[in-house]
């Protein structure tokens, strides 16, 4: 299947008082970790949507800005759709440690160029560990310039109007999603 993959590494990071992406975690940074995951499952190109102030020259990536600035992750979901020149994009957030090849994989199984996937735990979506259709941009731009900026409204949206679909995952799946937001849920 032919993919494009985003980074999500633009955020503040505030209350982890330090930029999400370098930190470490076996021995390599998180963003090199997410690099990496898009890269072994595949993807045709891999973004990093990220911040301005920060030097990405060393992951020969394609360095997105916002266009619609202080709107969150669909904000580096819209840019990356508008970039992307596969018919199907993988949003990966930077701050997932817990994230596998083996699960980006099956989520890429249920995905067709035409429908992407989002994981579906406990009743809530995960809209950043998920596959989008190219073609729903238009969606993520009118959500944007509404001022809906929840990437969870987002993903409904999508579902709703038929170009992804809902996984739902089993308990023991959730670990995929624990992310690193404060220094306390660094290991």
């Amino acid at each position: 299947m032919n993919f494009s993959a985003v980074i999500l590494a633009g955020g503040k990071s505030s209350r982890m008082g330090r930029d999400k992406a370098w930190l470490e975690a076996g021995g390599q940074t998180l963003l090199a970790r997410q690099i990496g995951l898009a890269r072994k499952i595949g993807a045709a190109e891999v973004f990093i949507s990220g911040r301005a102030d920060a030097d990405y020259s060393a992951f020969g990536c394609r360095v997105l800005q916002d266009k619609f600035p202080e709107a969150g992750p669909l904000a580096g979901i819209e840019r990356a759709l508008d970039a992307a020149k596969s018919p199907l994009l993988l949003v990966l957030a930077v701050d997932l440690p817990e994230m596998s090849v083996e699960f980006l994989l099956r989520l890429a199984a249920k995905s067709s160029e035409k429908t992407g996937a989002i994981p579906k735990l406990a009743g809530g979506n995960e809209p950043l560990a998920a596959f989008y259709p190219k073609a729903c941009h238009a969606l993520a731009v009118a959500s944007l310039e509404l001022g809906a900026f929840a990437a969870k409204d987002f993903a409904e949206l999508c579902a709703q109007s038929g170009f992804a679909r809902f996984i739902e995952l089993d308990a023991n799946e959730a670990h995929h999603f624990d992310n690193w937001n404060s220094p306390a849920d660094l290991p």
